[in-house]
Formats: structure tokens, C-alpha cells, sequence
């Protein structure tokens, strides 16, 4: 039983940190392409060499 009094804080610290990552993934727009990706794949374009 004493062993849920850092379990508690412990769980609710990861889940604000995973909150915390899923809005920082949004605001600096990770979601906004969604599509992309899955167009990119199917191109037959060779990929530019800087």
C-alpha cells in the first residue's frame, strides 16, 4: 500500500509528459501532411543528392 504514494505521482508525471508531447507534436506541425508521406512512397522520383 505504501507503494502507491510514488506509483500515484509517478503515473500521473508520465502522463502529463505524454500530453505534454502530443501538444508540442502539434503546435510545431507534425500532422498537418498527412498524406505526404504515403504519395511520397508510391513516386517514382529519384531523391536529390544535395
Amino acid at each position: 500500500m505504501n507503494m502507491l504514494i510514488y506509483l500515484i505521482p509517478v503515473a500521473l508525471f508520465l502522463g502529463a509528459l505524454g500530453l505534454g508531447a502530443f501538444l508540442w507534436s502539434l503546435r510545431s506541425g507534425q500532422y498537418e501532411d498527412l498524406d505526404g508521406a504515403a504519395w511520397r512512397i508510391l513516386s517514382d522520383d529519384k531523391p536529390e543528392d544535395g
